[in-house]
């Protein structure tokens, strides 16, 4: 009895680590970003919620790809 238990328990803790990390890697994606890569291989990203300039760039870059789409 108690090795059904101990496996129904670790069933439902392990589903709600993956739906928790689902959600949260879900939202993180959902967030405009704008990534710059520069010529020695050190990348910038910047949020759409860090400042005027990325609200900016972030604008900027969805113009970009409405036109090229």
């Amino acid at each position: 009895m108690a090795r059904g238990r101990f496996f129904f328990t670790s069933f439902l803790l392990s589903a709600a680590s993956a739906l928790g990390i689902t959600y949260l890697l879900g939202k993180v994606r959902r967030q405009p970003r704008v990534e710059l890569y520069y010529d020695d291989g050190s990348m910038l990203a910047i949020s759409n919620k860090s400042s005027e300039l990325s609200v900016r760039l972030t604008s900027l870059a969805d113009e970009l790809l409405k036109q090229a789409l």
